[in-house]
């Protein structure tokens, strides 16, 4: 059997991972679980390494790139991990023409402006709602200091309008393998008006089918990624606007795919792995 490295960190459970260990095995992988920040793994002793649950890279980011930058046969590249862990590449989608949430930076609390209406502030390097925060129209002074509390950690602030439909439609994820959609649900999990320091999961799971106009903006996304296609897996994250399906974000480092929502998607995946392990 091939030998596939699957990347891991060493603090929280892939709940994905005993599906697609199964899946692997069937396609002729054997999956090695390892912590990306393990210094004992020889990661060149593998035909691949695929990134999957390595969730606490925002608290390393600066080590979680060198070590994406060194590793050989990475699933997906190192140059897409570079270009996809800060969400600054939302500019690169957006001037390629892809329907974007329009997103504003502050470096510290007196460059912010801010949308009218409510409004979300993140760093541009986290996941889950780690460091965001939404606030109302009448919390200037106050979503200034989160943004300067941000820059104290060594964050980067971006500003998004927040979309009132990700409460009450939810967010469309859109799971792409090898180029081709594969399943896709939808979440429903709102920024309260409070901070969070840790990630949260979506208050509710279903699988959908992704309409025509989700798939198309999907397909523009992937489209516009300036690197070479297909990625091995990708997820495309959308809110419904009165425009029409809105990227709000990417995610091709490591998304959680929601596997068992999607019929042999585990499977799918493993032989999208498969065949460039064999490269």
């Amino acid at each position: 059997m091939i030998d596939v490295a699957i990347a891991t960190n060493r603090l929280t459970e892939d709940p994905d991972e005993p599906t697609l260990t199964e899946a692997l095995a069937r396609a002729g992988v054997r999956a090695v679980l390892a912590a990306w920040d393990d210094e004992h793994v020889d990661w060149s002793s593998f035909a691949a390494t695929v990134i999957r649950s390595t969730w606490d890279y925002p608290l390393h980011y600066d080590e979680f790139v060198a070590w994406a930058r060194s590793v050989e046969h990475l699933v997906n590249p190192g140059d897409v991990v570079v270009w996809n862990t800060d969400k600054r590449y939302l500019d690169d989608l957006a001037a390629r023409g892809v329907p974007t949430i329009e997103t504003t930076y502050a470096p510290r609390g007196a460059d912010a402006s801010f949308p009218d209406g409510d409004f979300v502030v993140k760093p541009t390097v986290g996941g889950g709602s780690r460091g965001a925060k939404r606030f109302s129209s009448r919390d200037a002074d106050a979503a200034r200091a989160h943004v300067d509390a941000l820059a104290a950690q060594g964050c980067l602030a971006m500003v998004q309008p927040y979309v009132g439909t990700v409460a009450t439609f939810g967010e469309t994820d859109v799971v792409v393998i090898d180029g081709e959609v594969s399943h896709a649900v939808r979440k429903h999990a709102p920024i309260n008006l409070e901070v969070t320091d840790t990630p949260s999961g979506p208050v509710s799971v279903q699988r959908v089918e992704p309409s025509s106009a989700e798939r198309a903006v999907a397909a523009a996304t992937l489209a516009a990624v300036p690197f070479a296609s297909p990625l091995c897996f990708a997820r495309v994250d959308l809110v419904a606007t009165a425009s029409g399906p809105t990227v709000i974000e990417v995610e091709l480092v490591e998304p959680f795919l929601f596997l068992d929502h999607g019929d042999a998607a585990a499977d799918r995946l493993a032989r999208a792995i498969a065949r460039r392990a064999a490269r």
